[in-house]
């Protein structure tokens, strides 16, 4: 018995100095007896399928004739941005790199400024208010924890970064994702609306071209 007992010890050193204690953080990569399906073979987007199924060679599909695609691309400057893109429409982030992008990669226009403003109206509004100073309807009702988006710290923010608590929620939770709600192109509308709410409030005359200056009283 003490034999027993002497090499269960024995092996349980063994296993704790090589495989470490539950918790701890490693470099190394995990020991795993079975690794359930964690790691597959897939085709990558754009790359080359490998295999003589497709006479093209390429593992992204065209559509099937006569269906309709569930999502559609972006069209920005005359290209079409796809979702599966490392690209700042679709990520908010710098090509390849994980920071967020200074400035809204959709050039404003007139059309995407009435835009943000109809889905600003829908989803932001009930908390945000019409003004973006957090005094919406929410507010009245008993929640007092509504952020002013006119505050100088959100004035700060990059644009990537709004469209990433747009999409995905703000990091304290308070607001919930909803990227499942607006499309990346009605998420850039709602970001060029929410700074000109933010123009609106803490502009001043000298940010205003010579001629528009003149006109004010």
């Amino acid at each position: 018995m003490r034999y027993f007992l002497a090499l269960f010890l024995v092996t349980c050193v063994l296993v704790v100095t090589v495989a470490g204690r539950r918790g701890d953080s490693t470099r190394r990569t995990p020991i795993e007896i079975w690794n359930d399906m964690d790691r597959q073979l897939k085709l990558r987007p754009q790359a080359a399928a490998g295999f003589e199924n497709w006479e093209d060679g390429r593992t992204s599909r065209q559509w099937v004739q006569g269906t309709v695609p569930r999502l559609q691309p972006v069209k920005v400057a005359g290209r079409e941005i796809h979702r599966f893109e490392d690209n700042p429409v679709m990520t908010g982030r710098e090509t390849g790199r994980t920071n967020f992008v200074e400035l809204n990669p959709i050039p404003v226009t007139e059309k995407l400024m009435a835009r943000g403003k109809d889905r600003f109206d829908i989803f932001c509004l009930p908390c945000h208010g019409a003004a973006g100073d957090g005094n919406g309807v929410v507010k009245k009702l008993g929640h007092g924890a509504i952020p002013a988006l006119t505050d100088e710290i959100r004035v700060k923010h990059p644009d990537g970064y709004l469209f990433r608590v747009i999409q995905s929620g703000s990091p304290a939770g308070l607001m919930l994702p909803y990227g499942d709600k607006l499309e990346p192109e009605d998420r850039w509308a709602v970001i060029a609306y929410v700074r000109a709410l933010q123009l609106a409030r803490l502009g001043r005359v000298d940010d205003l071209p010579e001629p528009l200056r003149a006109s004010l009283k």
